[in-house]
């Protein structure tokens, strides 16, 4: 073989070198546009959740540092998407005073929700002589005399989002919703079956 037909089979190799690249090249191109135009005509949107109302059947501090509680809440979540469902998965239900777990975590029932659909869970939260730190039990005490306290009902769990008959991997998702209650004189909630009510409609941030 002479030194020309090397020279041809090495320029010959390296043009399909260089296709090969450009097929790749372009094939992630076109991926990454129907990535972004997927996403331009559907505009994914995360849920909104509510909670609108929490009643406190019992909220007790007791010494040495043990809170005693039970409470139900009613949370609503909407689908805000217009081509987009969500099914809620493994969700947790908890409340927190001051960033410390004060109830166990309750398992919310796994549903999906369509275009613009809302559901509403009420599940019941409670902690029996949950231990806390001596100053939140500080805390604690000093907001009930001052007739309020403020809570924070957590939901943490994982949803999936469905476009058409697609399905996609589990997201984390987060939900705060704060719960400021008043007590004694300065109540203003409704007795309901040994416990009060308060209604809040108060918007929660959520994150995924």
């Amino acid at each position: 073989m002479s030194a020309k037909d090397c020279g041809n089979h090495g320029m010959k190799r390296k043009k399909l070198i260089k296709r090969i690249c450009s097929a790749i090249l372009l094939f992630v191109i076109l991926v990454l546009f129907a990535i972004l135009l997927v996403w331009l005509i559907l505009r994914p949107t995360k849920p909104q959740f509510t909670l609108q109302d929490v009643t406190v059947y019992q909220f007790n501090v007791t010494s040495p540092n043990y809170l005693t509680s039970s409470i139900q809440v009613t949370v609503q979540s909407r689908n805000p998407n217009d081509r987009i469902g969500i099914y809620y998965d493994k969700m947790d239900i908890y409340a927190t005073y001051r960033d410390q777990q004060i109830t166990l975590p309750t398992l919310l029932l796994q549903t999906y929700e369509g275009h613009k659909d809302i559901n509403v869970w009420s599940p019941f939260i409670y902690g029996n002589s949950v231990p806390i730190a001596p100053y939140l039990a500080a805390s604690l005490n000093q907001d009930e005399s001052s007739g309020y306290i403020l809570i924070h009902v957590k939901i943490y769990g994982k949803l999936r989002w469905k476009v058409g008959t697609w399905v996609s991997d589990h997201y984390r998702i987060n939900v705060n919703c704060p719960a400021f209650i008043r007590f004694g004189n300065q109540a203003s909630g409704i007795t309901v079956s040994a416990g009060i009510k308060y209604q809040l409609s108060q918007p929660c941030s959520t994150d995924i």
